[in-house]
């Protein structure tokens, strides 16, 4: 009877052990170690402030904090004590109690006494930390990111590395330095609003911007094209008219035309062609990327505008208010613009790509219509303007070097690369106009179809001869015979006279010229009718700089005399259009300029631009201003008379002499004799006109 009751005794004192032991093996886990876990996954559990919009199920890790008070209320937690950690300040903080580190696991650091792990807390997490907008990201040592695990015998033992966690993405990196650079680059990316800051969850709205009477819808960093899907650049506002008026210039000639925005994004160039020109244009926008045609087809209902061939957006075209009216039809496609134009013809096409298009020009020349019109631009400015000369040579297959006249030569470049695109499709071009300025290049050219103008297009494509000492430039001349010396094509002495070589051969550029007067004219006239402002000077430059002529002698178009003419091009039809080409082809413009500043002489005063223009002209030579410079002089007079004029009417500077006092006199004799001497110039300077 006493072994049985004894048996009885230890069976019930072992079995709440053997329970014990099995959780503990199940687990690999102590109660107290559970309890733990337990108390920091309830903190874990606990809100945070603000959850991103895209995943609201995420939560703030335990190491990003706002002050070191948070950690140290963590550590009374993960205790138990969890009324008296609400209650927490910086005097209670000594009580006695040990705390274990809420940061480490137990065998790297123990429970301690308060003050203990406030300064462990202080020195080796807070220090350390990683600041973002308020927040500091703590260095970890939780087993949250498990290393290479290593192999000791027979037991595998995964040591846990110290870490920080993204407060912006979430992700663990080991390094405060690697830290600290990924944070930068989330700020450079504008992804600053972390999803545990307070910001609101909800979509934001797309802002809506106008221009030219055209509302369009833009994503959130709209003008930063490395964060956004559509692209859009307010800068970019002057070619977009620019393009506009060609289109307005071509609609005169023969309706309907057949228009394609290759490269759309948001819309807006397409969506103010269709907005402005109406029924006598049939507008096609493009683009790729999924979002960016939805963000189109909105824009269109925003403006409007009834999209074709998309039967939801026909229904919510239904549904406006009785009176509002769709302004026209735009068709919008979503595929790659070579597959586009390789399946449709099209009388206009405008490309404007993220960087170079030569990779389009092909097929933009493949299936456009005669006499139809291809509109460039080209972005991609580092190479064109010389700064990354192997990219040149990449894409266009030219050699170019930094010179005075660099934004002229990027021009000839890019026509000369859309020159030999056409000829490859048995077309000539003829350039309309190029226009080169600080973010963007455009060359516009009508298309000719045959072999005959596409041999006459390739021979105007010829490699100039550059002198690197006085910027001296000719084209090379035709034929196919090697030179002994090309450098006695060059005007200068400079070869003789200097050591080595000092010329250079750049291209192949083109050689005829950038600017078609009577086109430029009737785009003026669309830009007055339109009362587009900001291009009008522009226009007036080119054709100033196009006849190279004085702005006295070059008179723009009177609006009514062109108003008068556009009304009766409007009720007419043009039988040949060659023959109004004709009439537009002027007198060739002399090739490049010089910088007025760049041939200066040290110690002189130069004239004026203005009436060192006049001096030029007076002279005999032909001049204008010029776009690309706005300190650029284009004329046909050699470099050596043009430095010997600007030479001529330079005046001497007494700088040095004037600051001691003593060389006044001196300078009322120069006066008084210079009076003398010039006064007929003077006074044939006086009656030169305001250029």
């Amino acid at each position: 009877m006493l072994i049985t009751f004894l048996k009885l005794f230890l069976d019930g004192l072992v079995s709440p052990l053997k329970s014990v032991i099995t959780r503990r093996d199940e687990d690999g886990l102590s109660e107290v170690e559970l309890k733990v876990e337990k108390v920091k996954e309830e903190v874990v559990k606990e809100p945070p402030s603000i959850l991103h919009s895209s995943d609201l199920t995420r939560e703030r890790h335990i190491s990003i904090q706002r002050q070191l008070a948070d950690l140290e209320k963590l550590a009374f937690r993960a205790e138990g004590d969890l009324e008296s950690a609400s209650s927490l300040n910086s005097d209670n903080l000594d009580a006695g109690n040990k705390q274990a580190c809420p940061l480490c696991p137990k065998e790297k650091f123990r429970a301690c006494n308060s003050h203990k792990l406030r300064r462990h807390l202080q020195n080796l997490h807070w220090k350390v930390s990683v600041e973002f907008e308020g927040h500091r990201m703590c260095i970890c040592h939780l087993p949250c990111l498990p290393v290479k695990p290593n192999i000791v015998g027979e037991q595998i033992s995964s040591k846990m590395g110290a870490h920080y966690h993204c407060i912006i993405c979430s992700a663990t990196i080991t390094r405060r330095t690697d830290m600290l650079g990924h944070v930068r680059r989330h700020v450079n990316k504008g992804e600053t609003k972390s999803r545990y800051i307070a910001a609101s969850s909800t979509k934001p709205s797309n802002e809506i911007l106008k221009e030219a009477d055209t509302d369009v819808q833009v994503f959130p960093n709209y003008s930063i094209p490395q964060k956004t899907d559509s692209y859009f650049n307010p800068k970019m506002k002057l070619n977009r008219q620019l393009v506009f008026c060609t289109l307005a210039a071509l609609a005169e000639e023969r309706k309907p035309l057949d228009c394609l925005d290759a490269f759309g994004a948001t819309g807006i160039m397409g969506l103010q062609w269709a907005k402005h020109l109406g029924n006598a244009i049939k507008v096609t926008i493009n683009d790729l990327n999924e979002n960016s045609a939805t963000l189109i087809q909105e824009n269109c209902h925003l403006n409007k505008l009834r999209v074709k061939g998309h039967s939801e957006e026909e229904e919510e075209r239904e549904g406006l208010p009785e009176g509002e009216e769709n302004l026209g039809n735009i068709t919008v496609t979503k595929m790659d613009a070579n597959v586009l134009m390789h399946l449709r013809s099209f009388d206009f096409i405008h490309l404007d790509p993220f960087g170079t298009s030569v990779n389009y020009l092909d097929s933009a020349f493949r299936n456009v219509r005669n006499l139809g019109i291809v509109s460039v631009t080209s972005t991609d400015i580092s190479s064109l303007y010389a700064k990354a000369q192997h990219v040149a040579r990449r894409h266009y297959g030219c050699n170019i070097v930094r010179t005075e006249y660099y934004k002229e030569l990027a021009a000839r470049v890019v026509v000369a690369a859309v020159a030999r695109a056409a000829a490859r499709c048995n077309k000539g071009v003829e350039v309309l106009f190029a226009v080169a300025l600080e973010h963007f290049v455009l060359v516009v050219v009508r298309v000719l179809r045959g072999p005959t103008s596409a041999d006459a297009a390739a021979k105007k494509i010829q490699y100039l001869i550059h002198c690197q000492w006085c910027e001296e430039r000719i084209f090379q001349k035709d034929g196919n015979m090697v030179e002994e010396n090309p450098y006695r094509q060059l005007p200068c002495n400079c070869h003789g006279s200097m050591p080595g070589k000092t010329a250079i051969e750049l291209g192949p550029l083109w050689s005829s010229s950038l600017f078609n007067t009577g086109f430029l004219r009737r785009m003026l006239f669309e830009c007055l009718q339109h009362g587009l402002d900001d291009v009008q000077a522009l226009l007036k430059t080119l054709i100033f700089e196009s006849e190279c002529t004085p702005q006295s002698q070059c008179s723009a178009p009177a609006p009514s005399s062109l108003s008068k003419q556009g009304k009766r091009k409007s009720n007419e039809v043009i039988p040949n259009l060659a023959k109004k080409q004709k009439t537009d082809v002027s007198t060739e413009h002399p090739p490049f300029y010089y910088n007025i500043h760049r041939h200066s002489i040290k110690g002189m005063n130069m004239p004026k631009l203005k009436k060192f223009l006049c001096y030029l002209s007076q002279a005999g030579f032909r001049v204008s201003r010029t776009h690309f410079d706005p300190m650029g002089v284009r004329t046909d007079a050699p470099l050596v008379q043009f430095k010997s004029i600007l030479l001529k009417y330079s005046t001497p500077t007494y700088a040095g002499g004037q600051a001691e006092g003593h060389v006044q006199p001196a300078a009322e004799d120069t006066a008084a004799s210079r009076a003398g001497t010039s006064a007929k110039e003077r006074a044939e300077a006086s009656g030169c006109r305001r250029w």
